[in-house]
């Protein structure tokens, strides 16, 4: 089985800046889409950002223009550098990675965001 291992979370101020680490046990190159989702409390997991095979990336609106979603094939790491963040990013982070029809998800990394 794909093991997916996230790191960087933490508690930080508004306005600061944080990356997300998401360290896959195969080739990040050969996942068809890879993502990070995210989850807050009495709230459904959403969509963060996403990254294709092609290189296409999308975002939620929330956090377009503030959040990117990067790879490492050297390192078979995925980044999230999220930046100006706001409470509202407060959350636990998961990494996401697909190939065909199989589907694995990490174990989660918590985002505080406070004063």
């Amino acid at each position: 089985q794909v093991q997916l291992v996230e790191s960087g979370g933490g508690l930080v101020q508004p306005g600061e800046s944080l990356r997300l680490s998401c360290a896959a046990s195969r080739s990040t190159g050969s996942f068809n889409h890879m993502a990070w989702y995210r989850q807050a409390p009495g709230k459904q997991r959403e969509l963060v950002a996403g990254s294709t095979s092609s290189g296409a990336t999308d975002y939620a609106d929330s956090v377009q223009g503030r959040f990117t979603i990067s790879k490492d094939d050297d390192k078979d790491t995925v980044y999230l550098q999220m930046n100006s963040l706001k409470p509202e990013d407060t959350a636990v982070y998961d990494c996401y990675a697909r190939v065909l029809r199989f589907q694995y998800w990490g174990q989660g990394t918590q985002v505080t965001v406070a004063s």
